[in-house]
């Protein structure tokens, strides 16, 4: 516009301007289409602005240039509710809502319409609106629902929030919603503070119901809140609450477009089951989800029970946080010899699961919580946060509570334990990549064979502290994971119902699983052949600490005496057995419910005083399976070939024992005759 613009052709400009933008606005926040760039718009507005700096007595309420407006209040000023602002009670369980649905059918007299308006309950502040022709005129807060505060000037800054309505609207019209703050904004809001050396703030919630209480609106709009509108409390007409919901969309407002209809309870449930599993793809955080008796005419019958309605209730999502004990701290070495303390909790449920673990992290996150064995804690598990706790309630102590200091030597192999910087690491360099390389081999396919956890699960596990030994892995619960790198909490179920079903295992299997140095599978083969005369006369599972108390009493001597076990060996055997952490294992083992079956010597079979060697790949049985028939029918298995050899069994891309077996002038099987053989062999047995 030119400067010799008439105060008319301003007018005329203004009202244009006023209509476009307010257009370009409703488009973009309530009907999420972008009719024009962000640069744009902006200079539509500064253009705006100017004309109204040039004429002033042409400014409005409702213009656009008015939602950050005025000087800083000194005070909030009260306001009465013409209608209470009711409070939801709560539901946690199918069996809450179905109570709740029971309750209200007695109080009717009748059983309603099973039909309810699902909302998702978002988490922010709850607002009322009050419009006078088209204009708003007053915002405020809830307050204790009778008497709130006035926040009209603060609320003016929500973009989403219309100051003129559209369509066909009443005189005075007074609207419910609710104002948040997105999970872009906060993310937003925190790297500011912190890069102000402030503390980031703790959760959306709170920084939306400040930024509404600011008394400076500009406070306010830097926060760049977001609102949805729920509920119309001026009599309309309107015969549902889903009628609401389309009339507040009509008049301009942003309404929640997930909210939907639903035809019965189990609808209802589904609808929240899917809100909970979904959550965090939304922009914003929610609890849990509204559910509404949709006939307004019976809700109204209804009325309300202490400050909360008959017909409506909060079906509340599985907590993120709650509260547990503390009971031991334990310190697990990582792959890289990072020995990091995790603390041992009372089984508690956290969004949905059960956990028994929390990360620490390292000594200096301890001190900082000014953490106790013993404290009552608060546990988090939030989005894709693994469980931890972030604060102690001292004022639950009771005194028994006592400190705890990182160990002075490794638990894995007792060496000096070496502080850098915030880290505690094992003086041993190797220690935990052997440690590491244990765990590989404890749970492979010849040992516990737990399908889905690979080498990179097991490193994710000691990296974040919840394995520190092959038991820790049989306490594990779904939620100690849930929030890992690959995992979702379908998954950690699956890997924990696979982990219950290892429990029980062969002998052969359990000294082959336990990695003693020089003790391969032949050899764990025969030993758990000779032990078996030795073990208790009792059953045919044991626990592993039976075998401990076994071991002790065992000789280097007498271990010689078993077919293929030198004094190397033996000598092996004896010391594993003999140490401490060893036999702690054993003992943990079987406190997390491992147990190892044991079977009668077999009698001779048809393949026996035979020995194999398998190398190369086989495509129709797996190499682990073609052990295990082979000794099924009493023939040995050895890694190395040698004159003793009794067939090379080849398959696809042999390594140098083909070669060697060759030179030897050895019999060599291919996969097909090998398994000709054992058929033969399975018949004769069988005869």
């Amino acid at each position: 516009m030119s400067f010799s613009t008439t105060k008319k052709a301003a007018a005329e400009r203004i009202a244009v301007l006023r209509e476009a933008i307010n257009k370009f606005r409703y488009h973009y926040h309530v009907l999420n289409e972008s009719l024009i760039s962000d640069e744009a718009l902006d200079t539509l507005k500064k253009e705006l602005f100017d004309l109204e700096g040039r004429f002033p007595e042409l400014v409005t309420p409702d213009s656009p240039t008015q939602r950050v407006a005025g000087e800083p209040l000194q005070k909030f000023n009260k306001v009465s509710h013409e209608v209470r602002m009711i409070s939801l009670n709560d539901a946690f369980s199918e069996a809450d809502l179905r109570a709740w649905f029971e309750r209200l059918a007695n109080f009717l007299g009748r059983e309603p319409k099973p039909e309810f308006y699902c909302e998702l309950k978002i988490d922010g502040l709850a607002i009322e609106l009050i419009y006078e022709n088209g204009v708003l005129a007053r915002a405020s807060t809830r307050g204790d629902g009778l008497v709130g505060e006035e926040v009209t000037q603060n609320l003016k800054t929500v973009e989403a929030i219309p100051l003129r309505l559209r369509g066909n609207y009443p005189k005075k019209l007074t609207v419910r919603g609710e104002v948040f703050l997105t999970r872009q904004e906060f993310e937003r809001i925190n790297r500011e503070q912190v890069a102000r050396g402030e503390k980031p703030y703790a959760n959306p919630r709170n920084v939306a119901a400040g930024a509404v209480r600011q008394l400076d609106p500009r406070i306010t709009a830097s926060r760049r809140l977001d609102s949805f509108a729920y509920s119309i409390v001026t009599d309309l007409g309107q015969a549902t609450h889903e009628e609401e919901h389309r009339l507040l969309h009509s008049f301009g407002f942003k309404t929640n477009q997930h909210n939907a209809l639903a035809g019965s309870l189990e609808k209802v449930i589904a609808f929240r089951n899917h809100w909970e599993s979904h959550r965090e793809k939304l922009a914003y955080e929610i609890d849990g989800v509204v559910v509404i008796l949709n006939d307004n005419e019976l809700f109204a019958r209804a009325g309300i029970i202490g400050k909360s309605p008959r017909a409506a209730m909060a079906y509340k999502f599985a907590s993120r946080e709650a509260t547990t004990i503390v009971r031991e701290i334990v310190v697990q070495v990582g792959r890289t010899g990072v020995l990091t303390p995790v603390a041992i909790l009372d089984p508690v449920n956290v969004g949905g699961v059960t956990i028994t673990h929390a990360t620490l992290h390292n000594a200096d996150e301890i001190e900082r919580l000014g953490l106790k064995l013993g404290d009552t804690v608060v546990v988090s598990r939030a989005g894709d946060v693994i469980p931890k706790i972030i604060k102690v309630l001292p004022e639950l102590r009771t005194g028994k509570e006592h400190g705890f200091k990182m160990p002075q030597v490794c638990p894995v192999d007792e060496s000096p334990v070496l502080r850098d910087g915030a880290l505690y690491r094992c003086g041993n360099p190797v220690c935990g990549g052997r440690h590491r390389e244990a765990l590989y081999h404890f749970v492979g396919r010849s040992a516990f064979n737990i399908e889905g956890m690979g080498p990179k699960i097991i490193d994710r596990f000691l990296d974040e502290g919840l394995v520190a030994d092959a038991a820790d892995i049989f306490s594990l619960r779904e939620g100690d994971i849930a929030a890992l790198p690959r995992f979702g909490e379908k998954s950690a179920a699956n890997l924990i119902n696979e982990i219950a079903g290892r429990k029980q295992i062969t002998l052969t299997r359990f000294l082959f699983a336990l990695g003693i140095l020089h003790v391969g599978e032949e050899t764990a083969r025969v030993l758990a052949e000779w032990l078996v005369s030795r073990l208790p006369k009792r059953g045919t599972t044991f626990n592993p600490e039976v075998l401990g108390s076994l071991m002790k009493e065992i000789s280097v001597d007498d271990l010689q005496m078993i077919p293929d076990v030198g004094p190397a060996v033996a000598q092996s055997i004896a010391l594993w057995f003999t140490q401490s952490r060893n036999q702690t294992l054993l003992k943990r083992l079987g406190g997390v419910g491992v147990v190892f079956q044991v079977s009668s010597p077999k009698e001779k079979g048809a393949l026996t005083g035979k020995s194999f060697v398998i190398t190369g790949t086989l495509s129709q049985m797996s190499r682990q399976e073609a052990k295990e028939r082979i000794r099924n029918l009493g023939g040995v298995v050895h890694e190395s070939v040698s004159k003793a050899t009794s067939y090379v069994v080849v398959g696809a891309d042999p390594g140098s024992k083909a070669r060697k077996a060759g030179e030897l002038g050895l019999t060599i099987l291919s996969e097909e005759e090998l398994g000709s053989l054992l058929n033969v062999a399975q018949k004769k047995n069988a005869s």
